[in-house]
């Protein structure tokens, strides 16, 4: 038998090719069609932003964002549907997997996902010929990164609630503001001085600076030690709390 892990892993691996389809749109094609719109279409107005035209600074925030929004799409309604709908995890839970496996098969195949959608948007990207520097093959361990650790709390928030309508607030509170302000449209550093501290506080905006800088070939705002050493933190914590909400929630 293969090791639990690789058993969650290929159980989603197994669904997903039969569920592909759906998810076509919002993983491939939306990113490329507003990238061509807000990028090529809003960037003729806008022109240059930090001395790079806005199509090739913005490439970088849609691709962290698209990794940020699979991860908390993903992580709400298919974890709670796990618990209270389908019962999924009990069945896992009542062979030989733990529920530190489920976490960490789920986190592979959240990793999967997200790595497929940002192989397909860049080489979609370097045929227009918006990447400015080879280091943008780097962004593809920065998205696996920012993916975990969004995935992760998101996965374990999901576990530890009861009903659907706390996603409603995820999605207001959590997903928008952070798609909003965290620099994938415009430099943080034209907000209010007073805000800015919240967008530092998201992974978001980690992840971003961290793609911008490979696919621009320039250093981010702060230490690229900094950046990579919050992401790890976050995802680190947030795996102890998914697999700690996993074992509560099947033990209920």
């Amino acid at each position: 038998m293969a090791h639990p892990t690789v058993a969650v892993l290929e159980r989603h691996l197994t669904l997903y090719k039969r569920l592909w389809r759906a998810s076509l749109f919002s993983s491939f094609l939306l990113p490329l069609l507003f990238l061509v719109s807000i990028g090529l279409g809003v960037g003729g107005y806008v022109g240059t932003v930090e001395g790079v035209s806005y199509v090739e600074w913005i490439v970088p925030g849609v691709l962290a964002s698209t990794a940020f929004q699979m991860a908390v799409g993903e992580c709400t309604y298919s974890v709670l549907g796990e618990f209270k709908w389908t019962r999924g995890a009990h069945a896992m839970f009542a062979t030989r997997v733990s529920a530190w496996d489920m976490v960490r098969g789920w986190m592979l195949y959240i990793v999967f996902r997200v790595e497929a959608a940002a192989v397909v948007f860049l080489a979609v990207v370097a045929a227009f010929g918006v990447l400015a520097s080879p280091w943008a093959a780097v962004t593809l361990l920065v998205v696996g990164v920012l993916a975990v650790a969004v995935a992760a709390p998101v996965s374990a928030f999901s576990a530890s609630i009861d009903h659907d309508s706390y996603f409603a607030l995820l999605f207001r509170f959590v997903m928008i503001p952070s798609t909003l302000f965290a620099g994938v449209f415009f430099p943080v550093e034209q907000l209010p001085a007073l805000v800015r501290p919240l967008a530092y506080a998201s992974p978001l905006w980690h992840g971003v600076e961290l793609c911008r800088a490979a696919t621009l070939g320039v250093a981010p705002p702060w230490p690229v030690w900094v950046h990579v050493g919050y992401l790890l933190a976050f995802g680190v914590a947030g795996l102890w709390w998914a697999a700690f909400s996993f074992r509560k929630r099947l033990q209920d």
